[in-house]
This record gives C-alpha cells, structure tokens and sequence, in this order.
C-alpha cells in the first residue's frame, strides 16, 4: 500500500468510528511509515461541536486556557493487510 492509500483508510475509518459525534474539519496531520513494524502512522485532525466557541470571547478565552481546537487520532495500519491496529491520542504541547 502507499501512503495514500494508508490515509484513505484512517480517514475512512476516524469517520467512522467517532460518527456519532458530528467530526467536522477532518484533516491529515501527518504521515509515517515504520519498517521495523511494516505499519503506517497516520495522524488526523478534526473538530468535534463542543470544541467550536459560539463567540469571539469564548474563542479567545479557550485560546488562553489552553483548551484545543481540535483533536488528533494516531491511526496505526498494517501494510501488509491494510488492517487498523489502534487508535490513539496524538497529544499536542503547547
């Protein structure tokens, strides 16, 4: 499989699995391919509702406080038989 490919299925499957939560603003992060472990690490980004402010004030206060606009899912997939391993948490420093 190639790297599109790998991101075709970790969208499809971030999709997927969190759509009883109205996802919007799904995005590629990154891409990774391990050699050792024959996978690919796919990460995604996307907005759920309740992390869009309905104000400029909230928008910035969220901003300050260090609460994220978005969230980002680890999709980890086998090369070798296109399955998903996992999906994790890609956590962001600020």
């Amino acid at each position: 499989m190639d790297a599109k490919e790998a991101v075709r299925l970790a969208k499809h499957h971030v999709l997927d699995l969190f759509a009883e939560e109205d996802i919007k603003n799904i995005g590629l992060e990154e891409v990774e391919f391990n050699e050792l472990d024959d996978s690919w690490s796919i990460t995604i980004g996307f907005s759920r509702p309740w992390d869009e402010s309905n104000s400029f004030l909230g928008a910035t206060l969220a901003s300050q406080m260090g609460i994220p606009k978005r969230s980002y899912k680890v999709v980890l997939i086998s090369n070798s038989d296109a399955r998903v391993i996992s999906v994790k948490n890609r956590e962001v420093k600020s």
